[in-house]
């Protein structure tokens, strides 16, 4: 699976920890991010990480092109909830997800139930709902 992980910067050390936690899980897949998470997270963790440009300089839109070419198959973005509301790029991202129902997790919590059904192989169901994506 092609996964896309970001984070906003009051959120990046989880992300370090939560890729740290799950890096067996992740190894097996293909993994994408915005350039500082790509940076800070493979240090930490060893894994391989096609990195983008960071989020400010159009990493967000690079990721959110893949998405909206149905070349993401999870997204792990944990968002600060203090961002304000007009974070357009986190909406975008959001929004095609919603738009080309690719699971997304925006905080730890539901970044976990994902990672454990991915691990159990609960997204098959994405070939009956797109049957071309495969």
């Amino acid at each position: 699976m092609n996964i896309a992980i970001t984070a906003h910067d009051a959120k990046k050390e989880l992300m370090i920890q939560f890729c740290i936690a799950y890096c067996g899980i992740l190894s097996k897949h293909n993994l994408c991010a915005t350039g500082t998470t790509a940076k800070l997270v493979s240090e930490a963790t060893g894994l391989q990480i096609q990195g983008y440009l960071s989020g400010a300089q159009g990493g967000d839109q690079q990721i959110a092109s893949r998405i909206a070419c149905n070349e993401i198959d999870l997204v792990l973005y944990f968002r600060d909830p203090n961002i304000s509301e007009t974070d357009k790029t986190g909406n975008s991202i959001l929004r095609l997800c919603d738009v080309h129902t690719i699971p997304i997790a925006t905080n730890i919590a539901t970044a976990e139930v994902l990672i454990h059904g991915l691990e159990r192989g609960d997204f098959d169901w994405r070939a009956i709902v797109n049957p071309t994506h495969f």
